[in-house]
C-alpha cells in the first residue's frame, strides 16, 4: 500500500511535467487530494506509483540506471556511505528479474526461484547480512533432497552438506565415490575462497591462471569417469548455460557449491528482496523513480553530465552506474569522444546466453502435493547439448519450482516450469510489444506450455487435472520488462578461452560511468551481489567495503 503523501507527490510531478497552469493545477490538486483521502479509506484498494519524486537540497552524487538486484544493491552500498543516490527504473515495478506478479490471490515469481548458501559461514550469508536481507521469510528446502535430477525417468537426489552430498550420490554410483569426493572438495574450496576475490591481484595472472580460465566441461570429464554421473552432476545447472566449449569452471563451481551448502525459497517471492532494499535506500535518503526510462546519456567534456528521462527531463550527477546490458548502455550514448567504434563493436558483438520460457501455473486447491525441493527433468542423454538452437526440438528439459504452501497445508497452489528458449524462436516478433504480438505468437506459447506440462506430468501425476490457469512468458517478455538483450537468462556468454573479451570490469572508457549486474562476470543472486561490491569499490574504495563486510 502506498501512502497519501507519496501519491500526492507523484501527481504534483505529473502536473509539473505537463506544464499545467497554476490555477488549473490548484483545482486539480484539491480534487485529487480529496479523492485520494476517500479512496485510501476503502478496504482492499491499492495504488501503485507510476512515477515518484523526491525533492533534494543537494544534487545527486550517483544516478543508477535500472532497479534490478545489482542496481538496488549499489544504491544501498552508496547510500550507506552517505552519497545522494537516485535509481531510475523504466517500469512501474522495481526489481528487474526479482519482480513478482499477482493473478487473483496467487503471486508468481518472474526470474527468482531459490538461493544457496544463506547459513552463517556460507557463501551468501555475509553479503545478505550486510544488505540486511537475512530476516526475510526464508524457507529452507529439504536437506536430504533440495534438488532432484530426473534423467530419462530415473531420479537422483542432491543433499545439502558436501559429505552428505557425496554419500547420497555414491549410493547410486558406488564406483565413483572417490571421484565424487574430489568433485565436492574442489567445489568447497572454490566457495571457501569466494571473498578472496576482493583482494588485489595481478590482472595478467587472473586471465591466465584463475579458475575462470579453465573449462567446466573438461573438469567434469577429468574428475568423473561415469558419463551418467557427469550428466547428473550437471543436471541442476539450468541455473547457467551449459556450453561445453565456453563455460568457465569458476561459474560452474561457485554457483553449484552455494546450493550444496544450503538451499532456500522465499515465502512471498523475489520482490521482497527488492522492496526491502528499496525501503532501506529511501530511509538513508536515497531516491527511486519508477516509470523513468533513461533515453539518453549526455556526455560533456569527456564525462557523463546528465541522463535524459522519457525523452524529456534531464537529471545530473557526479557518477553514473548502469545496471542494464552494456550494449544497451552504449546505445544511450549517441555522441561521445570517449567511446570508440571498436569498443562499441566489441561490446555489441558479445553473444548472449539463451533465454527461458516460463509457464506459471495456478493450481486447484488440494490437488498437487507440495515438494520441498526442485525437480530438474531431462529426456536426453546429454544435458550439455541445450546451448545450441535446434529448430523443431520440443521441450525435453525443465526446472519445476513449487511455491511453498500456507502454514499447515501440504498442497501447493502454484508452480513454475522453466525450459530454455532461444532468440531464434521469437525473433520474428522482435519489433512487437507485450499484448500486441498476434495469434501466431500465442500459438507458439500454447504449444511450448503443453510440451512443458507433458514433460513434467510424467513425474507429477496430479498436474494435468490440477491446472486452473496458465500464464506464460518468453525471452521477448524479459527483454521488454528488463531491457535484457535478447531476453538472455544469464547475460553475456562467458568464454574461459576468451576471458579478456567476455569478462567485463565495472569500468568503461568514460571515467564516471560504471557498469554492474549479471553481464560482467558471475550471474545469479550471488554473482550480482559480488559484482555490486566491485562496482561500488570504484567509487568509495575496496578496503572500506571489505571492512564493513567483515563486521559481525
Amino acid at each position: 500500500m502506498i501512502d497519501n503523501e507519496n501519491i500526492f507527490c507523484e501527481f504534483v510531478f505529473f502536473l509539473k511535467v505537463r506544464n499545467v497552469s497554476s490555477v488549473e493545477k490548484l483545482k486539480c490538486l484539491t480534487v485529487f487530494k480529496a479523492y485520494i483521502n476517500e479512496f485510501m479509506n476503502q478496504p482492499n484498494n491499492e495504488i501503485h506509483i507510476s512515477f515518484s519524486e523526491k525533492k533534494t537540497e543537494k544534487p545527486f552524487d550517483i544516478i543508477i540506471i535500472g532497479s534490478g538486484l545489482g542496481g538496488l544493491e549499489c544504491g544501498y552500498i552508496l547510500s550507506k556511505k552517505g552519497l545522494n543516490v537516485c535509481i531510475l527504473e523504466q517500469n512501474p515495478q522495481i526489481g528487474g528479474c526479482l519482480q513478482t506478479f499477482k493473478r487473483g490471490k496467487t503471486t508468481f515469481d518472474t526470474g527468482f526461484h531459490y538461493v544457496g548458501g544463506l547459513e552463517e559461514g556460507q557463501s551468501l550469508h555475509r553479503l545478505f547480512s550486510y544488505f540486511g536481507l537475512l530476516d526475510l521469510p526464508w524457507h529452507k528446502l529439504d536437506e536430504a533432497c533440495f534438488d532432484e535430477v530426473i534423467l530419462n525417468g530415473k531420479p537422483y537426489r542432491f543433499a545439502n552438506g558436501h559429505d552428505r552430498f557425496v554419500e547420497t550420490l555414491a549410493a547410486e554410483f558406488p564406483a565413483q565415490r572417490e571421484n565424487l569426493k574430489k568433485y565436492a572438495s574442489f567445489l568447497k574450496q572454490i566457495g571457501d575462497d569466494l571473498y578472496r576475490s576482493f583482494e588485489k591481484k595481478n590482472e595478467e595472472d587472473f586471465y591466465s591462471t584463475s579458475v575462470f580460465s579453465k573449462s567446466a566441461f573438461d573438469f567434469l570429464n577429468e574428475t568423473i569417469t561415469d558419463p551418467v554421473l557427469r550428466n547428473v552432476l550437471s543436471g541442476t545447472s539450468l541455473k547457467m548455460e551449459l556450453n561445453p566449449h565456453k563455460l568457465p569452471l569458476y561459474i560452474f563451481a561457485q554457483i553449484n557449491n552455494s546450493f550444496i551448502q544450503s538451499a532456500w525459497r522465499l515465502d512471498g517471492g523475489g520482490s521482497l528482496i527488492a522492496d526491502a532494499l528499496a525501503k532501506k535506500i529511501k530511509a538513508m535518503g536515497g531516491t527511486i523513480l519508477t516509470k523513468a526510462k533513461v533515453t539518453r546519456l549526455i556526455e560533456e567534456n569527456g564525462k557523463i553530465a546528465s541522463v535524459e528521462i522519457n525523452n524529456d527531463e534531464q537529471i545530473s550527477a557526479k557518477h553514473f552506474i548502469s545496471n542494464i546490458h552494456p550494449a544497451r548502455t552504449l546505445d544511450l550514448i549517441t555522441e561521445s569522444k570517449q567511446i570508440r567504434k571498436i569498443y562499441r563493436k566489441r561490446i555489441g558483438g558479445l553473444p548472449n546466453t539463451y533465454g527461458m520460457f516460463t509457464a506459471n501455473i495456478a493450481l486447484k486447491e488440494d490437488v498437487v502435493p507440495y515438494l520441498n525441493r526442485n525437480q530438474y527433468i531431462y529426456q536426453t542423454d546429454d544435458v550439455w547439448s541445450y546451448y545450441r538452437y535446434e529448430p523443431g526440438r520440443k521441450a525435453s528439459c525443465a526446472l519445476v519450482s513449487y511455491q511453498a504452501p500456507e502454514a499447515g497445508k501440504s498442497y501447493t497452489r502454484n508452480l513454475d516450469i522453466l525450459t530454455p528458449m532461444y532468440w531464434e524462436e521469437v525473433e520474428k516478433w522482435q519489433d512487437t510489444y507485450i499484448g500486441k504480438r498476434g495469434e501466431d505468437y500465442k500459438e507458439l506459447k500454447r504449444q511450448k506450455a503443453e510440451e512443458c506440462i507433458e514433460l513434467a506430468s510424467r513425474h507429477i501425476p496430479e498436474l494435468k487435472n490440477g491446472i486452473q490457469k496458465i500464464y506464460t512468458s518468453t525471452p521477448l517478455t524479459y527483454r521488454d520488462y528488463t531491457a535484457t538483450a535478447n531476453g538472455s537468462a544469464y547475460g553475456i556468454q562467458k568464454d574461459y578461452s576468451q576471458l579478456m573479451y567476455t569478462i567485463l570490469t565495472p569500468r568503461t572508457p568514460i571515467p564516471n560511468l560504471l557498469l554492474t549486474g549479471q553481464n560482467l562476470n558471475l550471474h545469479g543472486i550471488l554473482g550480482v551481489s559480488m559484482t555490486s561490491i566491485f562496482t561500488c569499490a570504484e567509487v568509495v574504495g575496496m578496503e572500506t567495503l571489505v571492512e564493513e563486510l567483515s563486521e559481525p
